[in-house]
């Protein structure tokens, strides 16, 4: 793809050839990252915590704890879920720091994401009430509001999807813009050879865009899943 879309990295040669995008790759490499660190910090767990079983645990606690004042002390099997969704959304959005497109700049992703999240409103909002008690609930406060009511519930993963997608899109596409003009400015001022605009004045931006904006979309992406979620149990 041209412009800011995600390019292809490389094709598989099967079914008349797999593109396979940068997206897909940083999302191969942030799955690497985390299943390396869950095999590295419950290998050896002890009675008494010791370095990094120290912050393993410590984490796990501050989810569980987050689940539980989110959804309630009934929902705290809804913490492995959301951990891991937090923890790559987190590295996702963070992506952008060490130079790399961020995943969550694809609405593929972001969309995956929010029919995780879809599928898990209907499904345990069903399981909890039944089938027939949770359709009941579209016909509340009254039967005609029906077709409003589905339209709300469709709207929910988009409404996620883009959320996030806008969000990191949007700095991504000013960084990239940020940085061609700093390099076209480096050029007319006889600086090509030595990129010092490039070099600093990018910083400012990349700790909204990349740090506080990722961090900050992270949070909003999961405690709205664990609020739909627990609306539609409740």
């Amino acid at each position: 793809m041209e412009g800011f879309g995600p390019r292809v990295v490389f094709t598989l040669p099967i079914f008349d050839g797999i593109p396979i995008t940068d997206t897909v790759v940083n999302t191969w490499i942030i799955m690497a990252i985390l299943i390396g660190f869950s095999i590295i910090a419950t290998r050896s767990f002890g009675k008494i915590p010791r370095g990094i079983q120290n912050a393993t645990e410590a984490l796990v606690d501050v989810l569980n704890k987050l689940t539980v004042q989110t959804m309630g002390e009934d929902k705290v099997f809804f913490a492995p879920y959301i951990g891991t969704l937090f923890l790559f959304l987190l590295l996702a959005n963070l992506w952008g720091l060490i130079g790399f497109r961020q995943p969550t700049a694809d609405i593929n992703t972001t969309f995956g994401l929010a029919i995780l999240t879809f599928v898990a409103i209907h499904g345990f909002g069903t399981k909890r009430k039944g089938v027939g008690g949770y359709l009941k609930g579209f016909l509340q406060p009254l039967p005609f509001m029906l077709p409003l009511n589905i339209i709300g519930e469709l709207a929910t993963p988009i409404s996620l999807a883009f959320r996030l997608f806008g969000n990191m899109v949007g700095g991504f596409i000013i960084m990239a813009l940020l940085y061609g003009g700093l390099t076209s400015l480096s050029g007319a001022l006889g600086l090509s050879f030595f990129p010092v605009l490039q070099a600093g004045i990018p910083v400012v931006f990349h700790l909204y865009f990349d740090l506080f904006s990722g961090v900050l979309q992270t949070f909003i992406f999961v405690m709205l899943s664990m609020v739909f979620i627990s609306m539609a149990m409740d």
